[in-house]
């Protein structure tokens, strides 16, 4: 079993909060050091009270399973001897009903453009393979409910 720690840090300063209308703005802490700003998305919460420079949980939500995915895919990939030049995706989350009416991100499609060098380029099979795979081993698409489809890929 492995643990993963993130310290999540917010203080309210001398900003009023039973208006509700206090700053979201808050901290990410890592164990390696790295903090991040963060925020409620003004998309849920109002500007000002949010910051759209920051990162949101919902962003954060659809770039680690876009991170995920291509980091099995990567290994899957030199496993199968082949050279990726680049990989860059658009990842894009949507936040819709669920089945059971609450605000979910329902869906998360992937779209990477991968560039391939070396002396062979995958066909189209092997690649959907590939993406399959990486999948199917990504733990992070494996710990949510949300649909995950990478555009290209049947």
């Amino acid at each position: 079993m492995t643990q993963f720690v993130a310290t999540i840090a917010w203080e309210r300063g001398a900003q009023p909060f039973a208006d509700n209308r206090y700053s979201r703005a808050h901290a990410w802490r890592f164990d390696g050091g790295l903090t991040v700003p963060a925020s409620s998305s003004p998309h849920s919460v109002a500007l000002p009270m949010s910051d759209p420079g920051a990162l949101d949980p919902e962003e954060a939500l659809v770039a680690a399973v876009s991170s995920c995915h291509m980091l099995f895919f990567l290994s899957i990939a030199a496993q199968r001897g082949l050279i990726v030049d680049s990989y860059c995706d658009q990842a894009v989350g949507l936040m819709d009903r669920n089945g059971e009416g609450k605000m979910a991100i329902t869906r998360i499609t992937l779209a990477p453009a991968i560039v391939f060098g070396g002396e062979r380029a995958p066909a189209a099979a092997e690649l959907d393979a590939i993406h399959h795979s990486a999948h199917q081993k990504c733990y992070i698409a494996n710990s949510i409910k949300a649909e995950v489809l990478i555009k290209g890929a049947p």
